[in-house]
């Protein structure tokens, strides 16, 4: 119950973050910060935000356009499903046994791993890249062949843009989800917060953020097959 509480607060609290700093963000600014509305969800579905195709000059981001980013790769319609099926593997894998089976050890799966995904936006996306002085946005490649553009795609989870425009070891990525990890074992079981545990949960993270990677670097050629354009 106590897990639950603490769960429940968390989640509420980056939700209120997120939301106070989207109500005063200014709505044109907001807009120049993210894709045209044709690139904002991949295959119509997947959230694609925090894309830059290689064509755009865009200034920095402001702290509240970061946190509204992170908001947006939170909170946006795709995502419960989504959790909902990354919930439903760990169920089915048998992780975190002392959460048990069924609806109640489901409904901890999904608890949980919607606070993974919520907590892990706001520190890579908002707040470590706020104090970092880092630019949480992923910028298309683009070009130079396919192989190329697969490497510097996974890359990018080490090495990103400061907010001057050079490149930095991405402290965002790396030690935002490290954070994350150590943040989850206020509500993960007894037995899911050994050293070996925590670690997993980050590289888990850091991995989804690269195939991320990947679908963002190649989505504009998928588009222009998919409508011939």
């Amino acid at each position: 119950m106590q897990r639950t509480r603490v769960l429940s607060s968390l989640i509420l609290i980056l939700a209120c973050a997120a939301t106070a700093s989207a109500q005063d963000q200014p709505p044109a600014s907001t807009d120049a910060q993210q894709p045209a509305p044709h690139d904002k969800r991949i295959f119509g579905v997947l959230p694609n935000y925090a894309t830059v195709d290689r064509d755009e000059q865009l200034p920095p981001l402001t702290t509240k356009q970061r946190f509204r980013l992170a908001e947006l790769n939170s909170f946006d319609p795709f995502v419960y499903p989504f959790v909902g099926v990354t919930a439903g593997l760990a169920d089915a894998r048998k992780q975190e046994p002392t959460w048990g089976g069924g609806v109640k050890g489901y409904s901890h799966h999904y608890a949980a791993a919607f606070a993974d995904n919520t907590i892990g936006n706001m520190l890579t996306t908002a707040i470590v890249p706020t104090l970092a002085h880092q630019d949480p946005r992923y910028y298309v490649l683009g070009d130079n062949g396919t192989w190329h553009r697969a490497a510097y795609a996974s890359s990018r989870t080490l090495i990103t843009r400061g907010e001057a425009g050079g490149r930095q070891f991405n402290i965002s990525e790396i030690g935002g989800n490290a954070a994350g990890a150590a943040v989850s074992n206020l509500y993960y079981p007894p037995d899911a917060r050994s050293v070996a545990a925590t670690l997993e949960r980050a590289a888990m993270q850091v991995m989804w953020d690269a195939a991320a990677n990947e679908l963002k670097e190649f989505w504009p050629d998928v588009r222009r097959i998919w409508r011939h354009d």
